[in-house]
């Protein structure tokens, strides 16, 4: 994710320099060489001092291995032990055109990298890093392979067993009465651990059918595209009626809200989004048809919804669902 971040910010340099004015062939280029030499930094520093750790610690150019170092809480549950960092730059590898490199990481995830740690991730997060980058991967890998690309010769779909590994890891989250999932699953004992959370934001329940949906589509199993689907209907069930706003977070084993803030910000954000894209994928009308009526709420409401979910819970704020 934060080599991704490092390519959108030098994208973002260039939309800069083209606002002031238009930008030769030759500065374009070199706007291109920069963005691939701030890739490759952090990717090479990665590998050099990190892997297979899931991340880089920057300061202390050593890699992050939960557990050991000290916790930073939630967000250590992005961490699976699944050398994330690797995962997380498949696509981007072949974006850039590094089809060597790219060859090489992924003979290495299929090497080294194991999803059946004991440890408790986000399933929101292992959905859009790990099986989205793996898929991502793999649909790289094969439209690389059939334009004649030697590096990817030898590519026989070893990628998508492995998503489908992680997918099947993930489903007995999906296993309520609601058919909204678990924010958090054991990747080794699935929903058997401590104390499962009751509650889920509203984007963790609604970010998953992209890559379940593909995953579908490419195995012939429907489970994956099913469970998701049904989660996404759930939250649009819990909508308000009058407005069609959705509620921050929400009651796993009843389909009742327990946060009815509403936003277009953390814990919300990716629900619209994937509302939008999986119309997109699939051309399935009634998602956009739902995105299209949030954004129109949206903006009858102005900046009060764009602030609303960052507005502490202990002030008065207006609430929109009901």
């Amino acid at each position: 994710m934060a080599l991704k971040n490092a390519v959108l910010a030098a994208c973002v340099s260039l939309v800069l320099v083209a606002v002031v004015g238009a930008i030769t062939r030759a500065e374009k280029q070199h706007y291109k060489n920069k963005v691939v030499e701030m890739f490759f930094h952090a990717y090479n520093s990665y590998m050099n001092f990190a892997y297979p750790a899931d991340e880089l610690m920057p300061l202390s150019c050593k890699g992050r291995v939960r557990g050991v170092d000290r916790s930073r809480g939630s967000v250590d549950e992005a961490l699976g032990s699944f050398s994330l960092t690797l995962i997380d730059s498949l696509d981007t590898l072949a974006v850039l055109g590094a089809l060597d490199e790219f060859s090489e990481a992924i003979q290495l995830v299929l090497r080294d990298v194991r999803y059946d740690s004991d440890l408790v991730v986000s399933v929101f997060e292992t959905n859009i890093r790990v099986l989205g980058g793996l898929l991502g991967a793999h649909f790289a890998a094969v439209a690389l392979k059939e334009k004649g690309h030697h590096q990817l010769s030898w590519y026989s779909d070893q990628l998508l067993e492995k998503a489908e590994e992680v997918g099947q890891r993930l489903l007995p989250a999906f296993n309520t009465s609601t058919g909204l999932p678990y924010p958090k699953i054991n990747l080794l004992r699935g929903m058997e651990y401590g104390d499962v959370d009751k509650t889920t934001c509203t984007a963790c329940a609604g970010t998953n059918i992209l890559e379940f949906a593909a995953l579908s589509r490419l195995t012939g199993n429907a489970a994956y595209e099913t469970k998701a689907r049904r989660s996404m209907e759930a939250i649009w069930m819990a909508r308000h009626r009058g407005h069609d706003l959705v509620g921050t977070t929400i009651d796993i084993n009843n389909g009742q809200w327990t946060r009815k803030d509403s936003g277009v910000g953390a814990g919300i954000d990716s629900y619209y989004e994937y509302c939008l894209k999986y119309y997109i994928l699939l051309g399935d009308t009634e998602y956009l048809h739902r995105f299209n009526k949030v954004c129109m709420t949206t903006f009858s409401h102005g900046r009060n919804v764009c602030e609303i979910s960052w507005i502490r819970e202990t002030k008065t704020i207006r609430v929109f669902v009901k």
